[in-house]
């Protein structure tokens, strides 16, 4: 059982801050009657798993938006209510993704997105912190639903990454905010790390090493 564990992180709430209800705001001071979209951490409406998995161009999510929520808005002024959910990337955590393989862990990210966040989270880290191919530059590898096809919680999307990163489930610590993709990931035999608000990358992780070192010793 290897000592120091394969990491594997989700991006929205792990590495970067997320804030569902900013982009609910926006999306209703599009809609006449101020109602919004059908999106929160926990559940979310068909025409997002499409965006999510790549099924739906920018331009086709853009008009079922109008069309689904019947939102008055130009391509701009979706683009921004639904990039309103995206903060911060703190500069802590970049600082330990780059100490966390330095120390010899191997790294992924595997997220629920799709490309209109991608776009803009990378050109945000390009603006801040010079990354030139955004957080692909402070990992090994990154799978994104949107180019994969599959969305956590599926058991697909696991299975898929760790077989491209060659890592077996029970060598691999998965850090998550979602509980349903908490759930799979155990189903699965990773260890887990479910970074509920208001823990944050850099005061969990450690602890969450700690025991895994401490649970792989007491097995070797």
């Amino acid at each position: 059982m290897a000592q120091k564990p394969n990491l594997l992180f989700d991006f929205g709430g792990v590495i970067i801050n997320i804030d569902y209800q900013r982009t609910l705001d926006a999306m209703a001071r599009l809609h006449r009657s101020g109602s919004t979209i059908a999106f929160t951490q926990a559940a979310q409406a068909e025409l997002f798993d499409l965006m999510e998995t790549g099924r739906l161009t920018p331009a086709a999510f853009r008009e079922g938006l109008r069309t689904h929520y019947e939102l008055e808005a130009t391509d701009e002024e979706l683009d921004a209510a639904w990039n309103a959910m995206l903060l911060d990337v703190p500069a802590e955590r970049l600082a330990y993704l780059a100490e966390l393989r330095a120390q010899g862990h191997e790294t992924a990210l595997l997220s629920n997105t799709n490309q209109i966040h991608i776009e803009e989270i990378n050109r945000q880290l390009k603006t801040q912190y010079g990354l030139k191919h955004g957080i692909a530059d402070c990992l090994d590898r990154v799978f994104y639903s949107q180019e994969v096809g599959l969305r956590k919680p599926g058991e697909e999307i696991f299975r898929h990454a760790l077989h491209e990163m060659n890592w077996q489930a029970g060598e691999t610590l998965f850090i998550e905010d979602s509980s349903q993709h908490i759930e799979t990931a155990r189903r699965l035999g990773l260890h887990t790390l479910f970074l509920a608000p208001p823990l944050t990358l850099t005061d969990a992780l450690p602890d969450a090493l700690r025991a895994f070192r401490a649970t792989t010793s007491s097995l070797s």
